[in-house]
């Protein structure tokens, strides 16, 4: 299957971009792509590592449901360690993200860390990714902990007719 299309069917609709998986589940499924810093209608996108793994989505979405984004908060702020280990992650991905942008491109551009954080956390989601995708990163990895692994019974995207669809046989395993 295409990677393109079978991201489109994870996430329910077209990507804005080209996507590169750049972490794939053990059905050989994109669980992370890495997406331009400027999308094709020219619109900046300050994430780089996007989740596109339907798993993962549902079981972070619950964690920031029960206040998962103001715990990680509270963690930075409350522990130097983290957030030295934080701040070093969004100098980082920033730093990747904007070398990612063309030389010759002169509209609005990107800004803050994962997710264009400014100092906090915006997304556990995009946080996830950045782990996932290989990078230190102190939420993400505190994330990973609570939602690996993610190892799927049934894949979440199969082909019917040579399209990459939903498999509506596909739940969360326990």
């Amino acid at each position: 299957m295409d990677d393109r299309a079978v991201v489109e069917a994870q996430l329910g609709r077209p990507p804005r971009s080209p996507v590169d998986v750049t972490v794939r589940c053990h059905l050989a499924l994109p669980i992370v792509v890495d997406v331009p810093p400027i999308l094709d209608d020219g619109t900046p996108f300050p994430t780089t590592h996007w989740l596109s793994c339907p798993l993962a989505v549902v079981r972070i979405s619950r964690l920031e449901s029960v206040g998962g984004v103001r715990a990680a908060d509270a963690l930075i702020r409350e522990d130097a360690a983290t957030r030295l280990r934080f701040d070093e992650a969004m100098v980082r991905y920033r730093t990747e993200r904007d070398r990612l942008i063309p030389a010759d491109w002169d509209g609005p551009t990107p800004s803050g860390g994962v997710a264009g954080s400014s100092g906090g956390v915006k997304c556990l989601h995009a946080q996830y990714a950045d782990t996932a995708a290989g990078n230190a990163n102190p939420i993400g990895e505190d994330v990973a902990s609570r939602v690996e692994p993610l190892t799927c019974i049934v894949a979440c995207v199969v082909e019917v007719d040579g399209e990459a669809v939903a498999n509506p046989a596909w739940t969360e395993p326990q």
